[in-house]
């Protein structure tokens, strides 16, 4: 199917679950919701009113509950538990996956957390705490501790018993730790290794000598680029001993990466990430994360006006400079945008590192004094068609020196500002459109006053 024609069938079932829930019609909306994968209800609950989205979840059999829940975001999942009842609330949680309500108590109120913790069984309990004793943002918090491990001494038919004995209480058998006695990982082998070898070959010949794993304490979001890099479907995770704690799955690595994503193309584009899904975020809320960016890149922009204000004598003198003022520093925005996303994005899938500094500004360089040549063509053609060639040249060298200017700064700003601890999609496009047009100005008027001598 299509992914327009998915889009329509699932705009339609919301369309359909919403009407039959405000008329009250119940039967109807459990036999709607029965028709759907638990996927597509999942990504579809989270678009619903809190009232509605109970509702419609009460309406899902039990098992397709837990399914559902765990395919909802940690702010949509805390919206729904708000709305039930005691024991519905503790059979729910107590049947999710550690790793997943790990994740949707990391950002809970205290008591939330703690009436979740009192109810759930000791085994339970204890999983969870252990994955929320990690620091935020570390794949401690995001692993699941349900991991199947077999002797490295054993053979493998002797593994294949282990497996057929505990796999039941692993969140999957397909990729195996081999550990000596004190658990310390030796390796890792996978299960179609063991399935296809003789039965009395030992663990440890075979053993995938390009498994990678990562220490818990490590970033979240970095073991998971790691894990799309290296095509692993799953990564142990380790003590700073070695010994096993953990296993990264590939469904959380992909939400973890999503959710990163979706950060920093809020941060890039001047606004605070929200939480929730979009249709469902109230005006006011969306409003209040827009906010706080909007005013300090108002405040940030006088440095525009400053600039203006300093050069008015030179602008009085020769009128037509202002004319030029919106399309240079346009160009010098621009150009500083596409060069910070392309950085933000390199960073991001570890393209680029600190130490390619150097490398980036040069590159930068370059491609800004070509893409302002290109421009300067332009510039001098309608300058020379309205002001005459004077301050068309003006304008035409703004161009270059601006344009490089501007992709020097956007390239190597991210890389700086994650070199000092700060989020490099913070310091992407707005920041950088905002530093370029003041700087850009005091570059026209600069070439400006040597030209024009004014």
């Amino acid at each position: 199917m299509a992914r327009d024609d998915a889009s329509v069938i699932e705009d339609e079932f919301v369309d359909n679950l919403t009407r039959l829930i405000d008329e009250q019609r119940l039967d109807d909306a459990a036999a709607l919701l029965a028709r759907q994968p638990d996927h597509v209800i999942g990504g579809e609950l989270g678009r619903l009113e809190d009232v509605a989205m109970a509702v419609a979840f009460r309406l899902l059999e039990k098992d397709s509950g837990i399914e559902v829940f765990e395919e909802l975001s940690p702010f949509d999942q805390q919206r729904l538990l708000e709305s039930l009842r005691e024991g519905p609330f503790q059979d729910l949680v107590e049947g999710m996956d550690p790793d997943d309500r790990a994740r949707m108590l990391h950002e809970a109120p205290a008591k939330v957390v703690k009436r979740v913790l009192a109810g759930l069984s000791p085994s339970e309990r204890a999983m969870t705490a252990t994955l929320l004793g990690f620091p935020k943002g570390s794949v401690g918090r995001v692993m699941t501790p349900e991991v199947l491990a077999v002797p490295a001494h054993a053979t493998a038919a002797e593994a294949l018993t282990v497996v057929q004995r505990k796999g039941q209480h692993a969140e999957n058998v397909y990729t195996l730790a081999a550990v000596d006695e004190g658990r310390h990982v030796l390796g890792v082998v996978e299960l179609g290794a063991l399935v296809t070898a003789d039965g009395g070959t030992p663990v440890h010949d075979l053993l995938d000598p390009d498994a990678v794993m990562v220490q818990a304490t490590e970033s979240a979001e970095d073991a998971s680029r790691l894990m799309r890099e290296t095509n692993a479907y799953n990564m142990l995770v380790v003590d700073s001993e070695g010994r096993l704690v953990g296993m990264l799955s590939l469904d959380d690595a992909i939400e973890i990466i999503e959710e990163a994503d979706t950060e920093d193309t809020a941060l890039q584009s001047g606004s605070a990430p929200w939480a929730g899904h979009y249709v469902a975020v109230g005006v006011f809320r969306l409003a209040r994360y827009r906010a706080l960016w909007l005013s300090l890149l108002l405040v940030a922009a006088t440095l525009t006006v400053s600039v203006t204000q300093a050069f008015e004598a030179t602008l009085v003198q020769v009128a037509q400079l202002a004319l030029f003022i919106p399309m240079l520093i346009g160009a010098g925005g621009n150009a500083g945008s596409q060069a910070a996303t392309a950085s933000v994005r390199a960073q991001a899938i570890g393209e680029l590192r600190f130490s390619d500094l150097p490398q980036v500004v040069w590159r930068e360089l370059r491609v800004g004094v070509l893409l302002g040549l290109m421009l300067a063509l332009l510039g001098m053609g309608v300058g020379t068609l309205f002001v005459g060639p004077k301050i068309a040249l003006v304008v035409a060298l703004s161009l270059v020196l601006v344009c490089a200017w501007a992709a020097t700064i956007g390239g190597a700003m991210p890389l700086l500002a994650k070199r000092a601890g700060i989020d490099p999609a913070v310091v992407s496009a707005p920041l950088v459109t905002t530093l370029v047009d003041a700087t850009g100005l005091l570059i026209y008027f600069g070439i400006a006053k040597l030209i024009l001598g004014v």
